[in-house]
């Protein structure tokens, strides 16, 4: 199989980061290392085959929660800092629709917040796809666990709630909504990834197509949240690949911290 170049940047750092883990003796998954996934081979994030035990102890701190974000560095080509937010955000993701689950949908879309805003500790990076103009939004957070899985089983929910929905943009303009599960690899204490596409036009009666990853993991006390959006080409496998090696960071930013007490 052939990796476009930001896949297969991606694959390289997240190998030198399980080389990282595995001459700490630290194992992730239970699983020997190195390994990679692949997106037809990688478990279920409603059910998955390993789970992380739980981390106890204090949340991170900010300065940690800064050293567990994924930078352009991590990613490489062609991700760089972002722009700023595309057009397509007011434009699209602020919708409405009349049942009340999906409305929810569209707001955590549009916010990029699906546990609402971090009461504690939190750092977030933004980045840009230089060949697709997509946009990759990472944050690691302190969330209170109990509301984090919640929110992640109100998320695996939604392709049976939401599956095929209408919503209408602040224009008046129709869009199809679609809602679907993305795997994501067995990492953290519990997982959930949804791909939303949302199809219309515009005034002008130019089609518009918009595809969302939202990926959202909890590990011990802090959760990530990625959301991987644009109107050209969205690879799901970037989305989880960020979600394994950004996992794995933070559940070693986590030891360390742990080991500092």
């Amino acid at each position: 199989m052939t990796h476009p170049p930001a896949t297969r940047a991606l694959i390289a750092s997240a190998l030198s980061v399980t080389a990282l883990l595995a001459t700490a003796g630290c194992s992730i998954d239970g699983e020997p290392r190195p390994r990679w996934f692949s997106a037809s081979a990688s478990a279920s994030g409603a059910s998955p085959a390993v789970e992380q035990p739980a981390g106890s102890g204090a949340a991170l701190t900010e300065a940690q929660a800064r050293a567990a974000l994924l930078t352009e560095a991590d990613l490489g080509e062609p991700w760089g800092p972002t722009r700023g937010a595309r057009t397509w955000r007011d434009g699209l993701l602020k919708a409405t629709t009349e049942d009340r689950d999906c409305q929810r949908l569209l707001d955590v879309l549009y916010t990029e917040e699906p546990f609402g805003t971090p009461k504690g500790p939190q750092a977030t990076s933004a980045l840009d796809d230089g060949d697709t103009d997509a946009q990759l939004r990472y944050q690691v957070a302190a969330h209170r666990p109990a509301d984090v899985d919640r929110t992640l089983h109100w998320m695996q929910s939604l392709p049976g709630r939401c599956g095929q929905f209408t919503a209408a943009t602040t224009r008046g303009v129709s869009q199809g909504v679609e809602v679907r599960d993305l795997p994501l690899p067995p990492v953290g204490d519990a997982r959930q990834a949804l791909r939303v596409t949302l199809a219309g036009e515009t005034e002008e009666g130019e089609l518009t197509y918009l595809t969302m990853d939202i990926a959202a993991v909890r590990v011990g006390e802090e959760a990530i949240t990625l959301t991987n959006a644009g109107l050209d080409e969205v690879d799901a496998e970037v989305t989880q690949q960020t979600v394994r090696l950004g996992a794995q960071r933070l559940a070693e930013i986590r030891k360390q911290g742990r080991a500092q007490i």
